[in-house]
């Protein structure tokens, strides 16, 4: 009952944490810790350090025990030359042999440290698989969130084209009832305002599937409820010489740069394989045959043993130089996977900071048309007011401020998106 009860306490409190403002850092956390992607990511981490140990490698010695004990039963037929001569049908005999073995590898052409050193990178690389999915997720989370802002932002431009429209209905009311404007200027007014609610219900629609997009990030319940508050500011301190010259810390190119060395260290394994393999072996046998009729009834013997032995590859068709060929040959993919990753993260660099570059510089001028804009309409609609204007100016100013006010708000996503691209790139989202 009282695992129910703190099931039903935590649901009601993430229920009400989340119905208040939910900001980006919160969300980031939420995502990070309840990410499936990057759990299986850390268990392969903890399998990684798990197989990194020397026994592993095969740098540990090998200690093994045997038992066997048969009985059996024979018919015995002995004829010596003393002249004697035993016969006997049915008889009964035990073989009984156990013995404990340990085996010590000396040397093996350095195979053992050249694995051990192979599971390093493999452990060190699947670090960098976890650091690259916490990178992307924090994109994710972040690209969501304010895009969010963006959908909201584009809602508080509607809300203003609707008390415009409304003020316009207004007017023409107040005209039309002193006989200054005909039923035309009148319905089409209520048009605007109408279709101005809708475009609105719309937009609500977007915000909410946005929220449910965020929600799925986040791995919680998908029906939670959030709220979101915030403004888009942008970094304008990013310089592209630094970006390109830290991309090396970019985790992908990280783990890239680990499969090479792991590939290398599969090269000198498999050369190890022509070198030849000294183990030394040590334990303790006891064997015991008995039996109930013959020459010979009991038979025992115990004791210590301590030697060497050598392993010397001679011939095996060329099997470890064909597989040493092909480990060169993976090493050599590995290096050009590298340069690919590279490559293409370098073009990707340059071209998301050309975009940030522009955005922020279209962003300014932007700013001042959309001041623009709202002096234009305010003029135009108290020129309506006095019927120096047109409904049909008021209509067109109307528009260039909802043109603006939504290319503002684009230009600003597209440059909070490229910063956090750039930052993604040199692993450096926090």
């Amino acid at each position: 009952m009282k695992k129910y009860t703190l099931i039903l306490f935590t649901l009601f409190f993430t229920q009400r944490l989340f119905s208040q403002t939910l900001l980006l850092p919160d969300a980031i956390s939420m995502a990070l810790k309840n990410n499936l992607d990057i759990e299986v990511l850390r268990n392969n981490v903890q399998i990684a350090d798990i197989n990194n140990h020397i026994s592993i490698a095969g740098g540990r010695p090998v200690v093994t025990a045997s038992i066997t004990d048969n009985e059996q039963i024979t018919n015995v037929n002995q004829k010596l030359n003393t002249g004697v001569e035993i016969k006997r049908d049915g008889a009964a005999a035990n073989q009984f042999s156990s013995n404990v073995t340990g085996s010590m590898l000396l040397y093996n052409g350095y195979r053992v440290v050249a694995t051990k050193k192979r599971l390093e990178q493999i452990e060190l690389q699947s670090l960098q698989y976890v650091n690259a999915q916490v990178q992307n997720t924090i994109a994710a989370v972040m690209t969501k969130y304010y895009d969010i802002v963006r959908q909201q932002a584009y809602t508080r431009t509607i809300d203003q084209s609707i008390d415009v429209a409304q003020k316009r209905l207004d007017i023409v009311k107040a005209q039309q009832s002193v006989g200054l404007a005909n039923n035309a200027d009148l319905f089409q007014s209520q048009i605007d305002l109408n279709t101005l609610y809708q475009t609105k219900q719309s937009q609500q629609l977007i915000i909410e599937q946005a929220k449910t997009d965020l929600v799925l990030l986040m791995n919680v319940r998908p029906d939670t409820m959030i709220n979101v508050r915030d403004t888009i500011i942008v970094n304008r301190g990013i310089v592209m010489e630094d970006i390109l010259k830290n991309l090396n810390r970019n985790a992908e190119l990280m783990a890239a740069e680990y499969q090479i060395r792991i590939a290398e260290q599969v090269i000198k394994e498999t050369s190890a394989l022509r070198y030849p393999t000294l183990r030394a072996n040590a334990g303790y046998n006891y064997n015991r045959n008995q039996q109930a009729a013959g020459q010979l009834l009991l038979n025992q013997s115990s004791g210590p043993f301590l030697g060497l032995s050598l392993g010397i590859p001679i011939y095996n068709g060329g099997i470890f130089k064909r597989q040493e060929q092909i480990a060169t040959i993976n090493a050599k993919n590995a290096g050009l996977q590298k340069s690919i990753l590279l490559r293409n993260f370098s073009n990707a660099a340059v071209r998301t900071y050309q975009a940030y570059s522009m955005s922020l510089q279209q962003l300014d001028e932007q700013k001042k048309t959309l001041d623009l804009a709202k002096q234009l309409l305010n003029l135009v609609l108290q020129r309506f007011q006095l019927r120096q204007a047109t409904i049909v100016e008021v209509r067109q100013a109307q528009q260039s401020f909802e043109n603006a006010g939504y290319t503002f708000t684009n230009l600003s996503f597209a440059s909070k998106a490229a910063e956090i691209e750039l930052l993604r790139l040199v692993n450096e989202l926090k």
